[in-house]
């Protein structure tokens, strides 16, 4: 599988389930309504399970381009296909988006409140309050992408090519990623939803404002840049950290 579909594909997955598990809890009349905090951060971080056991053999399952900025920051992947695995990542959150949509299309016909139906696509926060939202998106990547750095080693071929490229989400198995999300959700997730992923975020809100009349609900403009913003920045640190930790 090339390696620009994997990261597509895998990030398609990982919204389908992640904002899946959101609209079981959150949209009227499923069975998982109310269900709560704890089913929603368990659910994603299976998502990522799932996601990266597909993907890591043919992309190293980055699936987020923070985690792609991270490691051509570091100096472990490179920066040409940078733009390539972000595009696909974004696109996959994109199309996750519509998936979660249609899937769940009778649900969100039985629910009215506009919160309840933007949160099944992307984040928003408890407190809307961006310079504290930014901090702790930033403060929730530096966790993910540093202990990724510190629990991966090495690269991995590609079938068929000759080209080797860093484990990335992959690199050591899914379930320890999967419990490091886990992990995030639960201890720093409940400021902002812990987005710690733009193509996450970004990708099913661009799904969300194109479906904005039909399920009459805003996409939250105002709002979008923090869950992009905070996980680049948040990137930068981990990977300059590591840098400077490991030097």
């Amino acid at each position: 599988m090339n390696a620009y579909l994997a990261e597509f594909l895998g990030t398609a997955l990982l919204v389908l389930m992640g904002n899946g598990v959101v609209a079981n809890v959150c949209l009227n009349k499923t069975k998982g309504n109310s269900s709560g905090w704890i089913v929603i951060t368990t659910a994603w971080a299976f998502a990522v399970y799932v996601a990266v056991v597909a993907t890591g053999p043919y992309s190293g399952a980055h699936l987020n381009p923070a985690v792609t900025l991270g490691l051509a920051m570091h100096g472990s992947f490179e920066w040409a296909m940078v733009p390539g695995y972000i595009a696909a990542q974004i696109a996959g959150g994109i199309l996750g988006g519509f998936v979660v949509y249609v899937f769940y299309i009778d649900h969100f016909a039985a629910t009215a409140e506009e919160g309840a139906k933007r949160a099944c696509f992307c984040t928003e926060p408890a407190i809307r309050r961006y310079p504290s939202n930014l901090f702790s998106e930033i403060v929730g990547t530096v966790v993910l992408v540093s202990v990724i750095f510190y629990i991966t080693a090495g690269s991995i071929s590609l079938p068929g090519t000759e080209m080797e490229t860093p484990i990335g989400l992959g690199s050591i198995g899914a379930l320890p990623v999967a419990i490091l999300v886990w992990a995030i959700g639960l201890s720093l997730g409940g400021t902002t939803g812990y987005a710690i992923n733009p193509a996450r975020d970004l990708g099913p809100r661009i799904a969300l404002a194109l479906l904005s009349k039909k399920l009459n609900a805003s996409p939250d403009w105002g709002y979008a840049w923090v869950p992009v913003v905070g996980p680049c920045i948040g990137a930068a640190v981990a990977a300059l950290g590591y840098s400077l930790v490991m030097a």
